[in-house]
């Protein structure tokens, strides 16, 4: 009887995976039937106004991107506060901002992150033990949501050149929670751990000394914060200012290009 109950045992361990495995088969075909729909001529015409980066992508990017966010706007929620209404050009502005940083490699498309909350402009949002976050452009809750003024988050898709991307600055941080903590370490699919962190370990320092020196930086000094800061902002200079950081911080773009797998100096 006891070794019955052993096999059983096994057997169980064995179909719980499976079981798993068999469950996402459905959302990975309704991610695949919506990657390749047709996206809207509306929501073109809206990138093209009010994204500026969309017209230097490469057409192959621009399809990818396209795909990405018709899957995007399907599974994620947006909620509009103080009065602001959500119509398409919030939620494809907001999305393509966030889907730049999921091309050319495997994405799960922020996994923990269900809702995302619209303010009109800056806000005071308050958190779960009933503290108060005032004068906030974005937050990035592990877990989510994550909140925006959609004002600096439509500023933010016109000027692709000031490497200050709020709607960019609050992904990331999801990328960095998807295993954990906000700590600056992303799940790496490409670069080897100790190189990662050890260069942005020693660029890191090296930001937080330049602050207290007071000395003028590219990098934004917000980044010197802490890891997670560090992580979001330099994402932000590297899609946005990537020809500058590349210059100031080599091995900053090497690093920022493998992981994230692409090179913005070639949308320039």
């Amino acid at each position: 009887m006891d070794l019955i109950l052993f096999f059983k045992f096994i057997l169980i361990l064995a179909v719980i995976p499976l079981g798993l495995y068999l469950s996402k088969i459905p959302k990975r075909r309704k991610r695949a039937r919506l990657y390749k729909s047709n996206f809207p001529k509306e929501w073109v015409e809206i990138l093209t106004c009010r994204f500026a980066l969309y017209k230097n992508l490469p057409e192959d990017i621009r399809r990818q991107l396209h795909g990405h966010i018709l899957i995007f706007l399907y599974e994620k929620n947006f909620v509009g506060y103080k009065g602001i209404v959500i119509n398409d050009t919030i939620k494809v502005v907001i999305a393509a901002q966030a889907c730049i940083l999921l091309l050319n490699r495997k994405t799960n498309y922020y996994p923990y992150l269900s809702n995302i909350l619209i303010y009109p402009n800056v806000f005071t949002h308050a958190d779960g033990e009933g503290g108060q976050h005032r004068g906030r452009l974005g937050e990035s809750w592990h877990r989510g949501p994550i909140v925006l003024s959609w004002q600096h988050s439509e500023q933010g898709g016109r000027d692709d050149k000031d490497g200050d991307n709020v709607v960019m600055h609050e992904f990331a941080h999801q990328l960095d929670q998807e295993n954990g903590d906000s700590d600056g370490l992303p799940i790496l699919q490409h670069n080897n751990i100790r190189q990662w962190s050890a260069i942005l370990s020693k660029e890191f320092k090296v930001l937080k000394l330049k602050l207290k020196m007071r000395q003028s930086s590219l990098l934004d000094k917000y980044g010197a914060t802490n890891p997670a800061e560090f992580f979001a902002v330099i994402t932000e200079h590297f899609i946005e200012q990537p020809r500058q950081l590349n210059e100031k911080h080599p091995e900053l773009y090497t690093e920022l290009k493998k992981y994230y797998q692409i090179d913005p100096i070639q949308w320039l």
